[in-house]
């Protein structure tokens, strides 16, 4: 009977990661995958990466995080932009003839991570009011994972963004090289906490009834 349960629980497990790939690479490739918040268009593409995270646990967010740089790579070489060459190494970096495989780690590293990094905070936050199911706290820490998983992607994204390809980046931008950090920091300010705030608030709403995590 319990072989019987855990493939069910597998099956079901498989079922809800599928899914999740697909809302991925729907948000990816449509305009879905953005919400104007008035002074910005806020991306919500990291959010079923977080979501599945919560409620299926860290191997399986990985997986979505891998599923969301897969699709991020399909992107930026099918749909390239000026950035592009960050993401894609099949886009020529500029003033190269070539794309660069340092590309791969930007595209997915950070994403994978976006992954694991919502489960273990919301593991860490529920040991710290352990037997307590209060729903306020469940709620904050919620959103707290939320935001953890968010800002892991922005902050690793535009760091290594900045580390692996300055020279390109400031030319692809057109500014000086020693104006680029200063850049990051603006995106970072001005993009990434607002889409911070936004996936812990979609996080704690979709997740709130959650008191208890599924396994690593």
């Amino acid at each position: 009977m319990g072989a019987v349960e855990g493939t069910s629980s597998k099956i079901r497990k498989f079922a809800a990661t599928s899914l999740f790939t697909a809302i991925i690479f729907l948000m990816t490739f449509t305009p879905i995958g953005f919400i104007n918040l008035g002074f910005i268009n806020a991306t919500i593409m990291h959010v079923p990466v977080i979501i599945g995270s919560i409620l299926l646990g860290p191997s399986a967010g990985a997986c979505l995080g891998a599923m969301f740089g897969l699709a991020s790579l399909i992107r930026n070489t099918v749909m390239p932009n000026i950035l592009s060459f960050t993401f894609s190494p099949f886009i020529p970096v500029p003033g190269t003839e070539h794309g660069s495989l340092l590309a791969l780690v930007i595209c997915f590293i950070p994403r994978i991570l976006v992954g694991v990094t919502p489960w273990y905070i919301l593991k860490w936050l529920y040991s710290l009011r352990k037997g307590d199911s209060n729903a306020q706290w469940r709620l904050a820490s919620l959103f707290a994972a939320g935001i953890a998983g968010s800002m892991t992607n922005t902050l690793l994204v535009m760091h290594l963004m900045f580390l692996m390809f300055r020279g390109a980046y400031a030319s692809a931008r057109g500014i000086p090289v020693n104006e680029a950090y200063g850049l990051v920091l603006s995106v970072i300010t001005v993009n990434g906490i607002p889409e911070a705030i936004l996936a812990g608030v979609l996080a704690s709403a979709v997740c709130v009834k959650i008191t208890s995590l599924p396994d690593a």
